[in-house]
């Protein structure tokens, strides 16, 4: 006994000193930043200071002594004056009764502390015993009435409430509640406990952090609970009262004796087992739950920021990079994501269909199978998208929509169905979502319908983005054959007037045998090149060059200039054994545009010349002629550009495109020109070396595979 008075006094110093320090501190602070935190800062320190005062009685007698009561009594007053500064005001005036239980309070305390000041001051120490007992009533009084008071004044200001408000009123309910406990044992027991008021001044420091709070720039906002929290405490809660009951229950059944004791004990100890099990592992009895905390602790049905969080990254989880998204998995996602929100358990979405209406486009956990003529009429899709209403289809079974939707017999014959939620983009409808009844089926309020509005909404965004992405990957495709089918263009183009050449020179050299062996030969040339044409205008034909080889120059060189010949003589001039590491076709394509356009380029007569050389590790070939010439300007800023030509006639493809087969051959093009003296288009690509070689003999080896 004599360690706990030591430890009593010990804790009373140190809550003399904790209190002194806080009052201090509480007194020292800005009024204007206190103000700030909470009403009436001034009476809090007051209310610190009574308590350090409180604490050093304890220290000089013992926590449960009669002095210590009457100075509780200047404490419990300074306590009920805060609280009614703070919790009521001007803005919220307090009831009658609160106001006559608070005035009540204060003036017990009052007519109690000169009622003991006096008895001590006319009897000293032999006042103890008489008085005691009636401080002892008082004291239970004024902690009755004091947690009435907070209690009030919590739930009456809970909605504006801070932090630090909060946590004062906790330390204030703390001390009281274990005093008012402390008191009732005494007297229903007739005994004081004894080690419960030796560890007062431990329960006075555990109330000392909540002035720390007050006086520190924290807590302006109120002090809320996260759902996920108050759920775990409430099951703690629900737990310990289990194993509370549990324990009273064997108590009770020990206590019977005999063979009735036992078997009270197993069937209590069964059924108590049997609930917490049927509570645990039943998803119904979980969703019970859920929905009586959500209703009865909480102002609000969702915690919007986690279920915000969870719905986007549910949307978001599973999605595909540029190449778009998999419809079915996003629909999926969406369906799901509409689902949790609700508690819901499966979903359907349902998309236009071609041949009109809403069809089943996807589904999630949805029980058993859905019939395949389950449609949603285009009718009932308008006035959905009209009104944006979110149907609840028990009231539309109960004939109290309202409205005449025209909701389909299915889908209200299947009594799973639950709500059926249009996903709206900007009033447009893409698609619906029909959600799973839940374990436990509720009608919805205006919180489940806003939001399954915005949900639905945010889901649409997706949905719309993905539709998006896919018209954009079909324009890139129709775009990408737009091109081929431009530059062939062009080429047909070339063939059209090579072959308008070949036919006007037949009505006078018909007659000629070389000339009709050389109409024989660019006829066949011709037609090889309309099958070439036909195959690059193929969906399937996408690369721009096939892959690099070894490529003769000379020979190359040769047949475009057995090709122009009705047109044009071309002088020739290549390096012996010269080959380029590229394309054969592109280089084909390449040097026969840029002979097209230096005879076109050239009068009549005029020489054409092409020379094929190896220089710095490079095969350049030069297309040279004499012919008009163009500007710097115009060779800087429209040459190679799509679509611009000097020609009437022309597309204005043929530099560009030679550009880009360049390019990718890992080659480029160099032009020089000059007004009236003519061009000199220069094709450089990359040299068939040793190394070249190698892979070519290593390609023959393997049969082909590099």
């Amino acid at each position: 006994m004599a360690a706990m008075d030591g430890l009593s006094q010990l804790l009373s110093g140190m809550a003399l000193v904790g209190f002194a320090g806080a009052a201090l501190w509480l007194l020292l602070r800005p009024r204007a930043r206190m103000a700030a935190l909470m009403p009436a800062p001034r009476l809090l320190a007051l209310g610190a200071a009574t308590t350090a005062l409180w604490a050093a009685a304890m220290m000089r007698f013992t926590p449960g002594a009669p002095q210590v009561l009457v100075v509780q009594t200047l404490r419990d007053a300074a306590m009920l004056v805060w609280l009614g500064a703070t919790f009521w005001s001007a803005r919220a005036p307090m009831a009658r009764s609160l106001r006559l239980i608070l005035r009540m309070l204060v003036t017990v305390c009052v007519l109690t502390l000169l009622l003991g000041v006096a008895a001590y001051w006319r009897g000293g120490a032999a006042a103890g015993p008489w008085m005691g007992s009636t401080l002892t009533f008082a004291a239970m009084v004024v902690a009755t009435g004091g947690l009435v008071i907070v209690d009030a004044g919590v739930r009456q200001g809970s909605a504006g409430l801070r932090m630090p408000v909060m946590a004062v009123a906790g330390g204030f309910a703390m001390l009281w509640a274990y005093q008012l406990n402390v008191q009732l044992i005494g007297a229903l027991t007739g005994t004081r406990a004894s080690t419960l008021i030796a560890l007062l001044p431990a329960v006075a420091l555990l109330a000392l952090p909540t002035y720390v709070v007050a006086a520190m720039d924290i807590g302006r906002e109120r002090m809320r609970l996260s759902r996920p929290a108050a759920t775990r405490a409430l099951t703690l809660l629900g737990a310990a009262c289990y194993l509370i009951l549990i324990a009273l229950t064997v108590a009770a059944a020990r206590a019977m004796g005999g063979d009735y004791a036992e078997l009270a004990q197993a069937i209590s100890l069964l059924a108590l087992s049997g609930a917490a099990v049927l509570m645990l592992a039943s998803a119904r009895s979980r969703a019970w739950l859920s929905v009586m905390i959500s209703k009865h602790f909480f102002e609000h049905r969702y915690d919007y920021r986690a279920e915000w969080m969870r719905f986007t990254a549910t949307l978001a989880q599973g999605a595909k990079g540029d190449g778009g998204e998999d419809d079915r998995n996003l629909y999926r996602r969406v369906a799901k994501a509409l689902a949790e929100l609700t508690g819901s358990p499966g979903a359907l979405l349902m998309t236009p269909a071609a041949a009109g209406g809403f069809r089943i486009a996807e589904q999630w956990c949805w029980p058993g199978d859905v019939a395949d003529d389950a449609t949603l009429s285009l009718r009932s899709a308008f006035m959905l998208q009209e009104t944006q209403h979110i149907v609840e289809l028990d009231a539309e079974r109960r004939g109290q929509g309202g409205q005449d939707l025209a909701i389909p017999q299915w889908l209200l014959a299947d009594t799973r169905a639950w709500v059926v939620v249009p996903v709206l983009h900007f009033q447009r409808m893409i698609a619906i979502a029909v959600l799973h009844r839940p374990a436990v089926s509720r009608a919805l309020d205006w919180e489940d319908l806003d939001v399954l509005r915005i949900a639905g909404q945010q889901a649409a965004s997706y949905i719309a983005e993905s539709q998006s992405q896919r018209a954009l990957s079909e324009a890139r495709r129709f775009d990408e054959f737009n091109r081929r089918f431009a530059f062939i263009m062009h080429d047909i183009k070339n063939l059209a007037s090579q072959l308008g050449l070949l036919a006007r020179n037949a009505e006078r050299h018909a007659d000629n045998p070389a000339f009709r062996a050389d109409m024989t030969q660019t006829l066949k040339i011709s037609a090889g090149r309309l099958s070439d044409l036909l195959v690059r205008l193929s969906p399937r034909e996408h690369a721009p060059t096939a892959d690099p080889g070894w490529v003769p120059v000379e020979p190359i060189l040769k047949d475009i200039a057995a090709e122009v010949r009705p047109r044009r003589e071309l002088f020739i001039g290549c390096e012996a054994g010269l080959a380029a590491w590229a394309d054969a076709g592109s280089v084909r394509r390449i040097v026969g545009h840029l002979v097209a356009n230096a005879i076109e380029a050239s009068a009549a007569g005029m020489p054409v010349q092409i020379v094929a050389v190896a220089e710095q590790g490079r095969v350049r070939i030069d297309v040279i002629d004499q012919g008009c010439g163009m500007t710097r300007e115009f060779i800087r800023d429209e040459l190679f550009k799509p679509f611009v030509s000097t020609k009437d006639s022309g597309f204005g493809l043929g530099a560009f495109e030679a550009l880009q087969l360049a390019q990718a051959m890992g080659g480029a093009i160099e032009v020089a020109s000059e007004v009236g003296e003519g061009s000199n288009f220069t094709l450089w690509l990359p040299l068939a070396d040793a190394s070249s070689a190698a892979v070519v003999d290593a390609r023959a080896i393997n049969g082909g595979r590099t």
